[in-house]
């Protein structure tokens, strides 16, 4: 009788700690929409964690959200694409060994009509005052992404403080923000991953392109654990080596849409 009980009180030890166990072999990752809306992590992440072991749960926010989350310790890692904001959460103590990890670039959107004229204009400078010389309809992700902080860059060294009817501040992320300037034949800012993602193009096209300002690079930056004591230090520490590794480099470049290559790992 006492045997059957210690089996019996085995199995439901077994039962009650394996999967909580089980469920430990994860990192929280807060991430951009356009890492996660192109398909990315579902790419790549299967690939690191059959050589680990180890899931990567994703929360896909604007990179100023995502920072905000890595501050409060809610997530492990991070992987966000503005190098500024991102060593000075470093320099803070927020986070640590902040990793180059891949790069592609941003790009204007806007109608095949182009009411503006910004297509064949030299620079993205002179595209966004046409924009605004004209009133055409710009719509602006206005969420503290770091494609919205890109678009303010531009605008303020491109000498002007957008606004009035024609700048529409959404407060979306990147595919709803396509969405709504397909809709309303807007002008729009986007990353080229998103962009390649994305299918409602309606009366939308590429209009500009190719700047060195428009250069878009990705970090990966791991939470300080000091700050927190929740941060899952040594398994963020696997998918941080992971992603700069030969492997994930591969895995990075290898991930395609429509035979386009949309992120480029800085190892290439």
């Amino acid at each position: 009788m006492r045997r059957v009980f210690l089996v019996s009180l085995i199995l439901v030890v077994t039962l009650v700690l394996g999967p909580a166990k089980a469920s430990d072999q994860y990192i929280t990752l807060a991430s951009t929409t356009s890492t996660e809306q192109s398909g990315l992590f579902r790419h790549i992440v299967p690939t690191f964690r059959e050589a680990t072991g180890i899931d990567v749960r994703v929360v896909a926010v604007g990179t100023g959200q995502a920072l905000n989350i890595g501050r409060r310790g809610d997530a492990d890692a991070l992987l966000v694409h503005d190098r500024l904001a991102e060593e000075r959460f470093v320099d803070d103590g927020y986070g640590l060994d902040r990793r180059d990890v891949m790069y592609n670039d941003f790009i204007l959107i806007g109608p095949e009509s182009d009411p503006a004229d910004v297509a064949g204009v030299d620079s993205v400078l002179d595209a966004f005052r046409r924009i605004a010389g004209a009133g055409a309809s710009f719509a602006s992700r206005g969420d503290d992404s770091g494609t919205h902080r890109k678009e303010r860059q531009i605008w303020s060294e491109a000498g002007i403080e957008p606004a009035g009817r024609w700048y529409r501040e959404l407060g979306s992320g990147m595919g709803a923000a396509l969405n709504t300037a397909a809709g309303m034949d807007a002008y729009v800012l986007a990353d080229r991953a998103s962009w390649l993602s994305f299918r409602n193009r309606q009366e939308l096209t590429l209009l500009h392109e190719g700047d060195d300002a428009l250069f878009n690079p990705y970090g990966s930056i791991l939470v300080h654990p000091d700050r927190h004591r929740s941060v899952k230090a040594d398994l963020a520490r696997q998918w941080h080596e992971w992603l700069v590794s030969e492997e994930g480099q591969k895995a990075i470049a290898s991930f395609k849409v429509r035979d386009e290559q949309l992120f480029f790992p800085y190892a290439q």
